[in-house]
């Protein structure tokens, strides 16, 4: 395993440069330092306008295609025969000492199908229906706890807090250890550069994980065999399906710990970055945060243009399984094709005034936020619940959450999100 190293391309500076000044074959849009100070939009744009199916030839990741175009999105993914979520969906290469997935979302064909089946219930508009007045009081207790007058992060007391608690009753976990759940999380998608800012290495991260698997094979064991009793969780879910009877953690670990990265991943990143990053869009654009005053009803649809515009998860990848062509461009078999979730949702082509941010937008479903497909995220109902009844319940007690500082972004071309938001509440 090797040690963290630095970017390997740390002269590149396109953070803050004008994105037409760097010639168009030297642009790489997975250079994580646009994403930590929110410079990649016009680099976006500029492929989306010249070059929608770009190669980039040199980068941290390697050689790799970028497809910036919503349309171009959607034809990839409605072929994944020849475009494969094998062996990965991030831009990054599995470690070869550490061959982790992410679960089913890296598989294909029938597996991918009868593994989504045994855990998709969870996460089922009927089981969705029984959870909502349990998130109901876990948005009005961390609410009430807020301390008004006070400056505090809004990501640390209401996104992870309220995104935990809801991971730990979907896996049926122990509640007073639930934050370990957003250390994976965390430790998952962290970069080898990130890791070093935390006077981590790879390796550690490894142990982490393992870490992970342990404590989850434990509860695999306790709930194999075991009748459910109507309340669903994902490991018993697992345990108890001859569908994941092959990533038993005693047949496949890893492909096991992938499956729990996947689930932990998904349920906590998308609807904890879309409720930081729905603070930050209506103070940065006040005009909609006074029509969500005047008229609480648009609350779902604001839902559905949170996640749009934030995108929490910039990108997907796929591989190419043939040699194929994609908007004029030739495909070889084995190219890596990365599509780029943020800059689909911020192209006017396909959603008008896409680059605005609208709560009453008409088809406010119309992103890709989720993906599309036969992977189209399978908790998307649960992330639009918690943000419509969080924003429900802080309409009925507060006037204004007030962003009072500069967020600070994740360092990150795949999770696209905040490590801190700064803000301050005001009551009605």
């Amino acid at each position: 395993m090797s040690e963290a190293t630095a970017d390997p391309f740390p002269s590149r500076g396109q953070a803050g440069a004008d994105p037409y000044s760097i010639p168009l074959n030297r642009i790489d849009v997975a250079d994580a330092e646009l994403f930590e100070t929110d410079t990649l939009w016009g680099y976006f744009e500029r492929l989306r306008n010249e070059d929608p199916v770009h190669f980039c030839a040199e980068s941290e990741f390697g050689p790799y295609w970028s497809v910036t175009k919503f349309e171009d999105i959607v034809t990839v993914e409605k072929q994944p025969e020849i475009f494969s979520s094998e062996p990965t969906i991030v831009i990054a290469d599995p470690d070869p000492e550490f061959p982790l997935t992410a679960g089913f979302i890296t598989m294909d064909g029938p597996r991918h199908q009868a593994h989504r089946k045994t855990t998709q219930p969870v996460a089922s508009p009927r089981n969705l229906t029984r959870l909502e007045p349990l998130i109901r009081e876990r948005v009005i207790e961390i609410l009430e706890g807020l301390p008004v007058g006070e400056t505090f992060d809004w990501v640390d007391k209401v996104s992870i807090e309220l995104t935990t608690g809801m991971l730990a009753t979907m896996f049926d976990f122990p509640w007073d250890e639930r934050r370990k759940l957003t250390y994976w999380s965390d430790m998952a998608t962290s970069s080898d550069e990130q890791l070093a800012e935390m006077g981590m290495t790879a390796d550690d991260r490894q142990a982490i994980l393992l870490e992970c698997l342990d404590y989850f094979t434990k509860l695999w064991k306790q709930r194999e065999n075991k009748p459910q009793d109507g309340e669903l969780d994902f490991i018993s879910a697992m345990a108890n399906s001859d569908a994941t009877k092959d990533i038993a953690p005693d047949v496949s670990p890893l492909e096991y710990l992938g499956t729990l990265i996947l689930l932990i991943v998904g349920g906590n990143d998308t609807t904890r970055n879309s409720i930081s990053g729905g603070v930050l869009a209506l103070n940065e654009n006040p005009a909609e945060y006074e029509k969500l005053r005047t008229d609480p009803s648009l609350i779902p649809n604001m839902v559905n243009e949170i996640i749009r515009w934030q995108t929490p998860l910039a990108h997907m990848r796929r591989t190419a399984t043939q040699d194929t062509e994609l908007g004029g461009k030739k495909i070889k078999k084995g190219d890596k094709i990365v599509l780029w979730y943020v800059s689909a949702n911020r192209d006017e082509t396909a959603i008008p005034r896409a680059n605005e941010f609208l709560i009453d937008r008409a088809n406010s479903k119309q992103h890709l936020s989720f993906g599309w497909g036969v992977h189209f995220c399978m908790g998307s109902r649960l992330a639009e619940m918690q943000l419509r009844v969080l924003w429900e319940e802080i309409g009925k007690r507060f006037r204004f959450v007030e962003v009072v500082g500069k967020p600070v972004r994740v360092k990150s071309p795949f999770v696209k999100g905040f490590v801190e938001l700064p803000v301050r509440v005001h009551p009605r």
